[in-house]
């Protein structure tokens, strides 16, 4: 079991983190934006879900081994910076398509693809390996023993405070998109802006120096 103070002083530095607009808020920001509250929400819920694989890998080694190797560190950098680039260019070609569901209280694609399109970011995202990596051993307590409990739980607490936090990005983002609703005209131009920002995220994340 993680020592308590270790746990409290991981919870701190974790939330500093999240809540600091980074990576995770701009995918939140641009999802809500583009396609409301709802998928916004749905958006948070799968990015959130793929932290689980990531934790459970780093908690028995595996994230290690990615972080530290070259190639598949930067294979999953590449995958997760051009699938956020798709999601901003499907959002942008849709713009109209988006306002019109908004309009009649529909989703532009079905619950479950929201969902699964915010796994694939979360899952494929370079810095949360990285950080986990990095940051979650030195939280461990070797004493203490069951390491790889230790660093789930951890890994869980970190889960905990980002679908929190994303969450509540993604509701002040469906809020504005809500009042910008009353103009079709202004929604369809608010929609392509989430899709540029998710664009510019992705550039962002292949070019950034996150290497291992």
């Amino acid at each position: 079991m993680v020592p308590i103070e270790n746990l409290l002083a991981f919870t701190l530095a974790a939330f500093v983190l999240i809540v600091i607009p980074g990576p995770s808020v701009l995918f939140t920001i641009g999802r809500s934006l583009a396609l409301g509250r709802l998928g916004g929400l749905l958006s948070v819920l799968g990015n959130a879900l793929g932290l689980l694989p990531i934790i459970a890998l780093v908690a028995v080694g595996v994230g290690g081994i990615v972080a530290r190797s070259v190639v598949l560190f930067t294979a999953v950098k590449i995958i997760g910076a051009l699938y956020l680039a798709y999601l901003g260019v499907q959002a942008i070609r849709h713009r109209h398509r988006a306002a019109d569901a908004a309009a009649s209280a529909a989703l532009p694609a079905s619950h479950w693809r929201q969902l699964g399109q915010g796994f694939l970011v979360g899952i494929t995202n370079p810095k949360t390996i990285a950080f986990f990596v990095a940051v979650l051993p030195q939280f461990v307590d070797l004493s203490a023993g069951a390491v790889p409990l230790q660093m789930m739980t951890l890994g869980l607490v970190f889960f905990v405070i980002a679908l929190l936090s994303d969450g509540v990005w993604a509701l002040v983002a469906a809020a504005a998109r809500s009042w910008f609703g009353r103009s079709p005209r202004r929604l369809s131009t608010l929609s392509a802006v989430g899709g540029g920002m998710m664009i510019g995220l992705g550039g962002v994340l292949l070019l950034s120096h996150s290497e291992p």
